[in-house]
């Protein structure tokens, strides 16, 4: 018999997902279209002269014990004892012990543990994020400011904002107006672009979920009596408390290269510098799918049975050979993305010394949002140990001036802005630099988010048709959340299971669907 074919579009975290599921589990050939000559999407790691760099930071954690065992079989742990000794909601378990063998067999390819620091740099002072009630975070604040923050508080905590809205809405709520404005407002409207009035409160239950100043509290007295927790798989912390995390020890990208090797040597089939250009339709099922070679230009048709698509969901629409009713067509017309473009800089030292992976840029005199120290997500990300090499993190828009600036003038503007927070003086030298832009980085929560929907009943009509990952669903998943929605549009396929309901519930949090 002819092995039935799926069409992936996109060699992301989800895409490479689906394609390996697809090899594991079934007689499904899977053929990966990806546009460029990286694997892993925004999840890549590219390389300077030996000095690796991470685009947007990726900490792998997840709260989900399939896609942690998912990674491990990938890349084992590195460590010296024999086994880890883990938590998984009070419970405790041995995780890894079946992949030392591997370990051993290519050391290279191991993850590191590696311990989560973020702070947020707001007023010229350096504030843990999340942020913590400390007393050196107390001292910092000043006592003035401690008193307005609590009166703050305390007067959403007794009277909130009834009808929660906005992303505005959403953090006044949880901090109050005071501490919202001081440690969320600027760099969040960095992020998107447009006020926090503007952005839907979905975005916050989405990322932020279960954090608020009772969780901060809880937190720092939990730390106090020593309930600490260490464990690298941490399903009772929110995620933005998380403490520990896996790494790849040559960044991100190592890791999809290696399930793309994978896929290649079970019979998938890679395609690399090709994008799908067309999708052709027959009775509400997808047939056939147009690719173009990027370099040539050259067009062929590729027959398929299934088609998974991480791609933008503005430019699936636009790709489909059939007749979209008006309002899928202008309501996908009108979702909207952020674009990113990351600056790397090689310097021999900078003014502080910093363990941190990464410092959100709460200053709204400069442009930059966030800054990564690569040396501190792995020592092995540099060349050279003794030099830092750090990214800097812009967000935009294609329309914007930014994204029109030559390499030259974007390196230029990231120096100065460096200097103007006093991370650098005016005499040291860059002794190397890297430019790279992302498009579509980030799918918006406005625009015509709040119509999803229709795009969602049009597109779970077609039988064949499953969208996956961040922009394919227009949600901001992190990678697990993009791996659980491949993983579990494959298992649909092999129970024949029509309903693509239990791939647009991932990523609510809860602890991702797994019973307790």
């Amino acid at each position: 018999m002819t092995r039935k074919k799926a069409v992936i579009i996109g060699g992301g975290p989800a895409g490479l997902t689906a394609a390996y599921e697809l090899c594991r589990h079934t007689e499904i050939q899977p053929f990966v279209v990806e546009m460029t000559t990286y694997w892993g999407g925004i999840s890549r790691t590219e390389n300077q002269n030996g000095n690796r760099i991470d685009i947007g930071g990726h900490r792998f954690f997840s709260k989900s014990d399939t896609v942690m065992d998912w990674w491990q079989e990938i890349m084992p742990i590195d460590s010296e004892s024999q086994s880890i000794e883990i938590t998984y909601q009070n419970k405790k378990r041995i995780l890894d012990i079946k992949h030392q063998t591997q370990k051993e067999q290519d050391p290279e390819s191991v993850m590191l543990v590696r311990k989560r620091k973020s702070r947020i740099l707001s007023n010229n002072t350096f504030f843990d994020y999340p942020v913590t009630l400390s007393l050196e975070t107390l001292k910092k604040l000043g006592l003035q400011q401690i008193i307005l923050i609590g009166f703050s508080y305390i007067r959403f905590l007794l009277f909130p904002i009834r009808k929660e809205e906005s992303l505005e809405d959403f953090f006044i709520n949880r901090f109050g107006r005071r501490l919202y404005e001081i440690f969320f407002k600027s760099y969040t409207e960095k992020v998107w672009g447009v006020p926090c009035t503007s952005i839907s409160a979905d975005w916050g239950r989405q990322r932020i979920k279960g954090l608020s100043v009772f969780k901060t509290i809880k937190t720092a007295i939990g730390k106090k009596i020593g309930l600490k927790n260490k464990s690298i798989s941490q399903k009772k912390t929110e995620t933005s408390l998380i403490e520990y995390f896996l790494y790849p020890k040559y960044g991100p990208g190592q890791m999809w290269e290696l399930v793309a090797n994978k896929i290649g040597t079970l019979n998938g089939i890679l395609m690399q510098e090709n994008k799908v250009v067309g999708i052709h339709v027959e009775q509400h099922n997808i047939v056939s799918v147009e690719i173009e070679d990027v370099i040539t230009g050259n067009t062929k048709i590729l027959a398929c049975d299934y088609l998974f698509s991480t791609m933008p969901v503005k430019h699936l629409i636009r790709s489909m050979y059939c007749k979209v009713p008006s309002k899928v067509k202008r309501v996908s017309d009108g979702l909207l993305y952020r674009d990113f473009i990351t600056v790397g800089l090689l310097f021999e030292k900078i003014n502080y010394e910093l363990t941190d992976n990464w410092i959100y840029i709460q200053e709204s005199t400069v442009n930059v949002g966030r800054i990564q120290i690569f040396n501190n997500w792995s020592p092995f990300l540099v060349s050279d140990p003794s030099k830092i090499w750090i990214g800097l993190e812009y967000f935009c828009s294609t329309e914007d001036a930014i994204w029109s600036m030559s390499d030259a003038e974007i390196v230029s503007m990231a120096l100065e802005e460096l200097k103007a927070i006093n991370f650098i003086d005016s005499q040291v030298k860059n002794l190397d630099h890297r430019v790279i832009k992302v498009p579509k980085a980030y799918p918006a929560y406005y625009g015509t988010y709040s119509e999803f929907d229709v795009i969602r009943n049009f597109t779970d009509s077609f039988k064949n048709l499953f969208l996956i990952g961040r922009n394919g669903m227009h949600h901001y998943n992190n990678q697990d959340h993009s791996m659980l929605t491949a993983i579990q549009a494959v298992k649909n396929i092999i129970s024949n299971n029509p309903s693509k309901e239990n791939i647009w519930a991932v990523n609510t949090e809860e602890d991702y669907h797994e019973s307790k």
